[in-house]
C-alpha cells in the first residue's frame, strides 16, 4: 500500500460536477421543482444550478448530452499560488492533461486533466460568486440565498462517488493530483480495494471512489447535496413519493462514514442523493485510514439495512 502522504491544502473543496442528460427538460424539472435546487443561469446546452446556501454561482451544472454521464469534476483551488503547485505536480505526473481551457459562466480559468479510467477533472481559482436577487435575498447577510422551502431544498452541494475499476489506482491519482487525504477504505478479501473515500479538508469526505462491478469505464455513481438535519431527508422521502421519483434505497444509516442518506434516482437515470452527516469533521491532523474489512461490509447499513444489488452495478452511462 502507498504511504501516508503529508497533509496538501492546496485544494479548497469540491466546487461542482457537471452531469450529462439526455432527459434535459424532465431533468431540469426534477432537479429545480422537486429536488430544490435553483437555476442560476443558462447557456445553449446547459443550466448552472446551485442549492440556496453555496456561495458559488454553480455547483451543478446540467448539459444536454446524447447520453448520461459526467461530464467534469471541478475542485477550487485555495489560492492562485495553490493553484500554480497543483498545476506543476499535475504536469509532472503521468496522468493524461488537456491543459488550460476558459472558463464558462460560473468560474475562470481551469486547468483540465484525466484519470486512469476517464474521468475529467479541472482545477480553478477565479470564480463568480452568486448574487441572490431581490426577491431572493435571505433575512441573514451570511446566507447566500433565502430559504425557498421549494421541494426537498438541501442546503450546500457535498460529496459525489465514481466508480473504476482499479480503486488502489484511482487513490494514487487523488494523492498525486489534489493532495486528498483517505479517511476510509474498504478492504476485499482478494487484497483489492473496494472503496476509498477522500478529503482534501477537514470535511470527513467530498468524492468517494468504489470498484466497477458493471463492466464500464470513466462511470458516474452519484452526486450528493447535504441537508440540515435528518428530518429534513424523511421530508424528501415523501416529496419523491409523492412526484414518482425512484426511491433506490433509504432513508437509512451508512456504516462508512455514519452519513444518514436517502438515494433516488433522476428522470435519466442519474443516482442523486440527500445526507446529513450530523457535526461530524475530521478534525484530528494525524487520521488514520480507517478500514473496513468486506466481511464487516457484508453486515449492510448502520442499522442493518442491506445493500441492495442495484447500488453496486447501477451507474451511468448505462452498460449497453
Amino acid at each position: 500500500m502507498m504511504s501516508a502522504a503529508p497533509s496538501v491544502f492546496d485544494v479548497a473543496h469540491l466546487g461542482h460536477v457537471e452531469i450529462y442528460t439526455d432527459k434535459f427538460d424532465e431533468s431540469l424539472d426534477f432537479y429545480t421543482r422537486i429536488y430544490g435546487l435553483t437555476e442560476s443561469g443558462r447557456d445553449k446546452n446547459s443550466a448552472y444550478l446551485r442549492a440556496f446556501d453555496d456561495y458559488e454561482f454553480c455547483t451543478l451544472k446540467l448539459t444536454r448530452h446524447a447520453t448520461t454521464g459526467v461530464g467534469h469534476i471541478a475542485y477550487r483551488a485555495a489560492s492562485p499560488e495553490a493553484l500554480e503547485r497543483r498545476v506543476a505536480a499535475i504536469e509532472a505526473s503521468s496522468y493524461k492533461t488537456y491543459g488550460w481551457r476558459d472558463g464558462d459562466q460560473s468560474h475562470g480559468p481551469s486547468f483540465q486533466f484525466e484519470d486512469p479510467f476517464g474521468h475529467v477533472f479541472e482545477l480553478y481559482w477565479n470564480t463568480v460568486k452568486y448574487k441572490a436577487p431581490p426577491e431572493q435575498k435571505a433575512a441573514l447577510k451570511n446566507i447566500h440565498q433565502r430559504y425557498h422551502g421549494r421541494g426537498c431544498c438541501p442546503r450546500r452541494l457535498d460529496h459525489l462517488n465514481l466508480l473504476s475499476s482499479n480503486v488502489t489506482e484511482f487513490r494514487d491519482f487523488m494523492i498525486t493530483c489534489f493532495g486528498s487525504r483517505v479517511t476510509e477504505q474498504i478492504q476485499l478479501d482478494n487484497g483489492r480495494l473496494g472503496g476509498c473515500w477522500f478529503t482534501i479538508n477537514n470535511k470527513s469526505y467530498d468524492l468517494a471512489c468504489t470498484e466497477e462491478r458493471g463492466g464500464g469505464t470513466g462511470r458516474f455513481h452519484h452526486i450528493t447535496y447535504a441537508t440540515d438535519q435528518r428530518e429534513d431527508i424523511l421530508r424528501a422521502a415523501d416529496i419523491f413519493l409523492e412526484n414518482g421519483v425512484h426511491i433506490e434505497t433509504g432513508p437509512h444509516k451508512h456504516a462508512i462514514q455514519g452519513t444518514f442518506f436517502l438515494y433516488v434516482w433522476d428522470p435519466s437515470g442519474t443516482r442523486v442523493e440527500l445526507a446529513n452527516s450530523g457535526a461530524r469533521l475530521i478534525m484530528q491532523p494525524d487520521w488514520e485510514t480507517i478500514t473496513w474489512t468486506e466481511n464487516e461490509r457484508k453486515k449492510g447499513q448502520a442499522w442493518g439495512l442491506k445493500t441492495i444489488e442495484t447500488f453496486h452495478t447501477h451507474g451511468t452511462p448505462p452498460i449497453s
